[in-house]
């Protein structure tokens, strides 16, 4: 990206926690407009505890998360649902509701925050289920499709009001290779063309060499961010130790004080 880019997210000097726990601190990087930006660290290091508080679901113990340069914890609940309202996100498990449609869970939110005629909403529905793969799936129920095409569903009401950044949780949890891949190409595909920048929490080796262009490591260990940049450079020029065992998992690379050798 450019580096002139003016910052669609910045996260300045955050610690988060709950009550006197502290789970990560001092967290500082920004996402760029038109990142795929990648969360990453192993299971439990906090990566789903930074996706609440980007996503307004858990105030931070400390610091700022900054949107187009407005502090979103620093507004009143009017300006937090207004900066949400630019929002997608796809929950690790789907979030869909058993008891709709598929295509009654994509207009939901456009139920509820639009002003569309039943019919608009119906057009907006088939377009987001087309632009996913699931063009004819309105009638289904998600107990009737498959793991992969919950995913795209539910990415389908994630898109549903145009968001400007859209947030993955584990997109690839649960899904085989093939599935993942496709959902990686998926992703690629809706970043350009709804223009949109994504932020996608995860471990998933195959999705971050893939399709992110910027990430941030957060180590377990040492409870904060010890790399942020592209995962290929990261790959090539971190001296982090922890940096390197996490991107060569099962790669079977000589890994030499800290750098592939």
């Amino acid at each position: 990206m450019d580096p002139t880019t003016q910052p669609v997210i910045e996260v300045r000097d955050l610690d988060l926690g709950y009550n006197d726990y502290i789970v990560m601190r001092g967290l500082s990087f920004s996402v760029n407009k038109g990142d795929i930006f990648m969360v990453m660290g192993v299971n439990g290091c906090g990566k789903s505890t930074l996706l609440k508080s980007l996503i307004g679901l858990r105030a931070p113990a400390k610091g700022k998360v900054l949107y187009n340069g407005k502090s979103f914890w620093d507004e009143d609940e009017t300006g937090q649902q207004n900066i949400m309202r630019r929002f997608g996100v796809l929950y690790q498990g789907g979030a869909l509701w058993s008891s709709l449609t598929v295509g009654e869970n994509v207009a939901l939110p456009l139920q509820l925050y639009t002003k569309l005629s039943s019919r608009q909403i119906q057009e907006v529905v088939a377009l987001k289920l087309s632009l996913v793969g699931l063009e004819g799936y309105e009638d289904s129920f998600p107990s009737g499709i498959s793991g992969g095409m919950r995913k795209r569903a539910s990415l389908a009401r994630a898109i549903a009001l145009d968001p400007d950044i859209i947030f993955f949780d584990e997109p690839s949890a649960g899904l085989d290779p093939i599935n993942a891949r496709k959902l990686d190409d998926l992703i690629l595909e809706l970043r350009d063309g709804l223009g949109a920048t994504v932020v996608v929490i995860t471990h998933e080796l195959a999705s971050i060499f893939a399709i992110g262009n910027n990430s941030v490591f957060l180590d377990a260990e040492s409870k904060t961010m010890i790399a942020t940049g592209p995962p290929n450079v990261l790959l090539a020029n971190s001296n982090e130790q922890r940096v390197i065992q996490f991107l060569t998992r099962g790669a079977d690379l000589p890994v030499n004080n800290g750098h592939i050798g």
